[in-house]
């Protein structure tokens, strides 16, 4: 039994991983936030992944600090206390973003809230936006404008400041 060998050349494999050349021209003249009008980078550009989890990181660590100072909970809570740090988040997004446009944690790393196509933020849309990132799993769902779910429903966009 005769074996032919095999031989894959670098240009086979590298044009199939890059795809076709009219999608990788189109990939390099793309960021996000292009499709809204917005910047590449600096001041008005889309907050990438990086800074939106360490908001996200700092202002979960306040409320827990608030729970457990002000109300008691231990940590690693139980029952009904287990929900006492979501509840804090809440209200802490809905007070702070619907008055100064961001949390403190977003205030820490230079971000901000802004409305699409307004010059700020409806009640109501602060409301969707906060209720929403409390259901997490819209707010892990992005589109290609690094976009949540949650901002995306609620007609919002994070900024860099």
């Amino acid at each position: 039994m005769a074996y032919s060998r095999l031989v894959v050349d670098r240009q086979d494999v590298g044009g199939w991983l890059d795809g076709p050349a009219a999608h990788r021209a189109e990939a390099t003249d793309y960021w996000p936030g292009k499709d809204l009008r917005m910047p590449r980078e600096g001041t008005g550009s889309i907050a990438r992944f990086g800074r939106r989890l360490a908001a996200v990181a700092v202002d979960w660590f306040l409320c827990e600090l608030v729970a457990v100072v002000l109300f008691h909970v231990r940590i690693p809570a139980q029952g009904a206390a287990s929900f006492m740090p979501l509840g804090l988040f809440l209200v802490e997004n809905l007070l702070l973003v619907s008055t100064v446009g961001s949390t403190v944690g977003h205030r820490l790393v230079g971000l901000r809230v802004g409305a699409l196509g307004q010059p700020s933020l409806s009640p109501v849309q602060v409301v969707v936006r906060s209720v929403l990132l409390c259901l997490f799993i819209p707010a892990v769902v992005w589109d290609k404008n690094q976009r949540g779910l949650h901002d995306r429903v609620a007609g919002t966009v994070i900024v860099r400041t």
